[in-house]
């Protein structure tokens, strides 16, 4: 989870949110929030994540894969996790407004059943995003 907050410390303007997809030990790949950057809705690190490791491994399913997210995936992310077949899903903070696990159970919609583990260095995760807010309002 600390690679994925290093990724998430690399965004600008827009919320700190990085991810890693992950295949027996070895980062596959890497993303981080650029929507506000690129001007695209579907920039979230998860989404720029399971693109890049799709492309590595020649394969839209990424089975055997596990993904590390900062933020609880919103629904449009989760389902797309769901649909490439991960294994296992950890995430940092929880979105109480928006998660797509914990809020829009969107997994008990999908024949994927992946493990799920939030929580995962939670505090630091809360950091990053609330230090975000904070300075967004001022």
């Amino acid at each position: 989870m600390q690679l994925a907050i290093e990724q998430a410390k690399q965004v600008r303007d827009d919320v700190p949110v990085g991810a890693l997809v992950v295949k027996n030990g070895e980062i596959i790949s890497t993303g981080f929030n650029t929507k506000e950057h690129d001007n695209d809705i579907t920039s979230h690190s998860e989404i720029i994540a399971l693109r890049k490791a799709s492309q590595i491994l020649g394969n839209w399913r990424l089975d055997g894969c596990d993904i590390y997210v900062t933020l609880e995936p919103c629904p449009m992310c989760a389902w797309a996790i769901l649909q490439s077949r991960i294994k296992n899903i950890y995430f940092g903070s929880y979105d109480n407004n928006y998660g797509g696990f914990s809020v829009a159970h969107l997994d008990k919609l999908s024949e994927s059943k992946p493990n799920i583990y939030g929580g995962i260095c939670e505090q630091d995760c809360d950091n990053l995003i609330n230090e975000f807010f904070k300075n967004l309002r001022k």
